[in-house]
């Protein structure tokens, strides 16, 4: 949990998810609620944040 590649690729994930999702609901693939709304935006806003996070770790230990 603590290596900034793992920490990398599920920010890169959760970016995944909240672009997907609200594309999904454009198109009219998904109903679009407040729930679905508020998880595609924390989503990103968590990827965000790890991806960030796990720049800066690995610009701090490169290995």
């Amino acid at each position: 949990m603590r290596s900034p590649r793992f920490l990398f690729s599920l920010g890169f994930f959760l970016m995944l998810v909240g672009i997907i999702l609200p594309f999904m609901m454009v198109i009219r693939l998904l109903d679009s609620t407040f729930f679905l709304n508020f998880f595609s935006w924390a989503a990103s806003v968590l990827g965000l944040m790890l991806g960030m996070i796990s720049v800066t770790l690995m610009v701090k230990h490169p290995k």
